[in-house]
């Protein structure tokens, strides 16, 4: 029967649990302060030191862990989600972390004054009003009459969807409708601009550049029904 004594790890455990818990209180401040200045709810900040480099990372300002790489090699996570660090490496670790804080501090204080000078008053904003009424003014008669094209389509193909296309200028116009209306008008494929659609409206640089191009879609739109009534022109139905 083995009788030997068995060292307890118990004070050492607890004593790095202390440790732990008051660096995690203490560095999640400094997690808290970086998130603040940072602008974001996640980042990280790597700050250096004589004997090697500290990185705080935090999600939704809370610190998610901070770590510790010493010159001479290695890295020991002193505060993680994961396991706990050696008592060793946390101890090597620690003597460093006064120097960590004094780095933070130093960082802050090259702010200062930063912004010093900066102007806060701007010139005026130019107004969009008017060109958004012009583009708004000229998308409305391009659905306008997207929709007469749509409804006699409707009206000639009698079923409920389809789809009307002509390259115009080696674009591809393509005019989708639905129980007699413009779906939308696309120019340019799948990767395209909706000219007409349920989503926001073109740009006014979109609409200006393809305005002209649209009088030709319709263009070829009326051709193609001509041809439509003249092969029906040539359908007898027997002798006159």
């Amino acid at each position: 029967m083995i009788d030997a004594d068995i060292s307890s790890t118990e004070a050492v455990a607890d004593r790095r649990e202390e440790i732990l818990a008051a660096v995690e209180e203490h560095a999640g401040r400094i997690a808290r302060e970086l998130a603040l200045l940072q602008g974001g709810d996640y980042g990280s900040k790597t700050l250096n030191t004589d004997t090697g480099e500290w990185t705080v990372k935090y999600e939704a300002g809370a610190l998610q862990y901070l770590r510790f790489k010493g010159k001479g090699g290695g890295e020991t996570y002193v505060v993680s989600t994961q396991r706990p660090p050696d008592p060793k490496d946390l101890a090597t670790a620690m003597q460093d972390y006064e120097h960590f804080v004094a780095s933070y501090n130093a960082y802050v204080a090259s702010l200062d004054g930063v912004l010093d000078g900066v102007l806060d008053e701007f010139p005026d904003v130019t107004s969009t009003e008017s060109v958004v009424a012009e583009r708004d003014r000229l998308v409305a008669t391009i659905r306008e009459t997207s929709n007469e094209m749509a409804g006699q389509l409707h009206r000639y193909e009698g079923d409920s969807y389809g789809m009307f296309a002509k390259r115009v200028d080696g674009k591809r116009w393509e005019l989708k409708w639905e129980d007699g209306l413009a779906s939308y008008l696309r120019v340019g494929g799948e990767s395209g601009i909706y000219l007409v659609s349920q989503y926001s409206p073109p740009s006014a640089q979109d609409v200006r550049t393809l305005a002209d191009d649209f009088a030709a879609f319709v263009e070829a739109y009326n051709d193609h029904v001509e041809e439509l009534d003249a092969d029906l022109s040539t359908v007898s139905l027997g002798d006159d």
